[in-house]
């Protein structure tokens, strides 16, 4: 009877295994190595498989040691992402520009200064060529939250195709990001992983809807169906990778010694960009008061 119990219960631990696989696996590359293989299957030619090497190569200078809050690596998310592209047969250039789409925001380029500068573009396009730099630094012009979905969904009919290839790239990193509900374990609590699953009940139909308008019925179905998972999911909180991380982070080698100008500036950076962005924030409101009395009076 104890054999029997356990091995019923094996069963049932199989069947719950088979229907979180039918219901959260993916076909998207997380390697390099798998990456590259699925760009031979799907037609990509030598030439075009050497820029993806390329942009790789660069991919692992600019986020060695970088995770995303899960505990996950980032490059195998930014290889997620260029792997969603690949899926959907778009131009190398875009494949390419998928794997290091937040060069600008979280790449370590040995400098002190944040964000892009031109300093950082020809270093990119020393290595990928201009067309796929132009498209990351648009990627990076171009955020993708709840202030600017809205926008983006009601102006899609105007834009160019370069600004479409690029509100394509963030809809495959949203994409990627929610891929077997990875999103969930960014959180430390049920309250915030409910947080997320409200957010994702609010914008992700129009995500959809935004990847249908954009011609790629099959990736809409996709994030259809990815989201939906994320929203109805009941994921334990634990386990969890440990920590305060609400963004991607560095973890770095014992062995590893960041030079000291390079930490304590950058931190000076970081606080001076803050206090004058809350400035000009300060001195826009008081602006729009002003313009405000202005008009009351004249009334």
């Amino acid at each position: 009877m104890g054999s029997l119990s356990l091995h019923r219960d094996g069963e049932g631990l199989l069947d719950q295994c088979s229907t979180w696989k039918d219901r959260h696996m993916h076909p998207y590359a997380q390697t390099n190595v798998q990456l590259f293989n699925q760009l031979r299957s799907e037609g990509y030619s030598k030439q075009e498989r050497e820029c993806v090497r390329q942009a790789y190569e660069l991919g692992m200078q600019l986020f060695t040691g970088l995770f995303l809050p899960s505990g996950k690596p980032f490059i195998d998310h930014l290889v997620g992402t260029a792997s969603i592209l690949a899926s959907l047969h778009v131009s190398v250039e875009l494949v390419a520009a998928g794997l290091i789409h937040a060069a600008y925001l979280h790449g370590d380029f040995g400098s002190i200064r944040q964000g892009i500068s031109e300093a950082k573009r020809k270093q990119v396009k020393d290595a990928v060529g201009e067309e796929v730099e132009e498209y990351v630094a648009r990627y990076d012009r171009t955020p993708l939250n709840w202030e600017t979905i809205a926008v983006l969904r009601d102006t899609l009919a105007e834009l160019g195709p370069g600004d479409r290839n690029v509100l394509l790239m963030r809809l495959a990193n949203e994409l990627e990001h929610n891929l077997d509900l990875g999103a969930l374990y960014y959180v430390r609590s049920e309250n915030e992983q409910k947080g997320h699953q409200r957010h994702m009940e609010r914008f992700a139909a129009i995500m959809v809807d935004m990847a249908g308008k954009l011609g790629f019925p099959s990736l809409a179905t996709e994030m259809a169906t990815v989201f939906n998972n994320i929203i109805l999911a009941q994921v334990p909180v634990e386990p969890r990778i440990r920590g305060n991380h609400r963004v991607a982070y560095l973890i770095v080698p014992n062995s590893y010694r960041e030079r000291f100008w390079v930490v304590y500036l950058r931190q000076a950076h970081r606080l001076f960009s803050k206090v004058l962005n809350r400035a000009k924030r300060l001195y826009r409101n008081s602006l729009a008061a002003g313009r405000c009395r202005a008009v009351n009076q004249a009334n």
